[in-house]
C-alpha cells in the first residue's frame, strides 16, 4: 500500500482533494498584494482599451462576411449529414 508523506484530510473523500492544502479546499482565496491598487493595473487597462478599439472597427461589411461564411458552413455540414 502506498502512503503519502503528508497526511490528507479524510473529510475531502477524494484522493486528489485530500492532497490539496486546506486553504485551497475551503474556497477562500489567498490575496497577494503586489503594491498595485485594484483596477489600476496597466495590463488590464491596455487590454480593455484594445478590446474597445477592436469592437469599434466592426463594420456592416464585416458582419455580412461573417454571416455569409457561417451560413455556408452550416449548409455544407447539413448537406453532408443529410
Amino acid at each position: 500500500m502506498r502512503r503519502s508523506l503528508v497526511l490528507g484530510d479524510e473529510a475531502a473523500r477524494h484522493p486528489f482533494l485530500q492532497s490539496l492544502p486546506p486553504h485551497v479546499r475551503s474556497g477562500t482565496a489567498v490575496v497577494i498584494n503586489r503594491g498595485v491598487e485594484a483596477g489600476t493595473h496597466p495590463l488590464r487597462a491596455a487590454l480593455a482599451a484594445r478590446s474597445q478599439a477592436a469592437m469599434a472597427n466592426v463594420t456592416a461589411r464585416d458582419v455580412r462576411h461573417f454571416l455569409l461564411a457561417y451560413c455556408s458552413c452550416f449548409l455544407a455540414v447539413s448537406t453532408f449529414i443529410w
